[in-house]
């Protein structure tokens, strides 16, 4: 099935200085996309309540979330989502599972695990959370139930460079899978591992933060020693060609200024592009 995009400007799951700016980012994005082939879900201005969840802003958050789930139904083509913030994940996901979720593993292609609980959250930010989510751990109506869940043997952690205790933790108890940065040159070995969790399915998701700070300026999250965008796009090509595409993200650009969106765009899209060019 061709590729359908389906444009979340969240916010909502960021606490940082530039949380709003992840809107900007996906709206920048959407003007390069096909009209054709692209969903805009409506994405409420409030910034919602925590409703005593430990989750900032959870009630929009659960309120984007069954909008992404709507914007996904029926569409018919291979859903990739584009935000906004890594929240817009979590329904894209349920989405990809489709009542098979023991077929999926998901490649989280991230600078941060998210795998933090409402618990262990420094932060309380949703961001930080969502891979738990997906792995069915965490507020109510925001982790996913079964039929919809990953388990966490079918992740598999790309470019993860800054850990909370909480997360290593969660990531010591289940062996979840780590590659680092230094191993995207090497695509197939990628593939074998995805592979070796069982999974005949792949979820893809990228963070923008994976890549290093040089190679892009619109990060709410910088983190040195990321990935060379060249090996990035490479990396997600062989893995969409080597395992079936189930659905993908790509989050995290949160660009200053129009302007300054423009310079970051050609990279973006070539993401997009290497992503996309697993549904079929």
């Amino acid at each position: 099935m061709p590729a359908a995009f389906v444009v979340v400007p969240e916010w909502q799951g960021s606490v940082s200085a530039r949380a709003m700016s992840h809107a900007d980012g996906a709206h920048a994005i959407s003007g390069d996309l096909p009209s054709n082939a692209t969903v805009m879900v409506d994405v409420p201005v409030e910034a919602g309540d925590a409703l005593e969840t430990g989750v900032h802003r959870y009630s929009a958050l659960r309120r984007v979330g069954d909008r992404v789930r709507e914007a996904m139904r029926g569409l018919g083509s291979t859903p990739i989502a584009i935000g906004g913030d890594c929240g817009i994940a979590l329904a894209s996901v349920a989405t990809a599972a489709r009542g098979d979720a023991d077929s999926l593993a998901v490649l989280w292609l991230d600078a941060h695990p998210d795998l933090n609980s409402p618990e262990t959250s420094p932060s309380g930010a949703f961001n930080g959370m969502v891979l738990r989510a997906i792995a069915g751990e965490g507020a109510d109506g925001l982790a996913l139930r079964d039929g919809e869940r990953v388990a966490p043997s079918r992740l598999v952690l790309g470019g993860a460079r800054a850990l909370d205790d909480g997360e290593q933790a969660f990531i010591d108890e289940h062996g979840i899978a780590m590659v680092g940065v230094d191993r995207f040159r090497e695509p197939a070995a990628i593939v074998d591992t995805i592979l070796a969790t069982g999974a005949t399915r792949v979820y893809v998701h990228v963070d923008l933060d994976v890549l290093d700070p040089s190679a892009i300026a619109g990060l709410s999250y910088p983190l040195p020693f990321g990935a060379d965008p060249d090996d990035l796009v490479t990396l997600v090509r062989t893995v969409v060609a080597g395992i079936p595409l189930a659905g993908g993200s790509i989050a995290g650009f949160a660009p200053s200024s129009p302007e300054a969106a423009l310079d970051d765009l050609p990279t973006i899209l070539r993401l997009i592009g290497a992503l996309a060019s697993g549904a079929r």
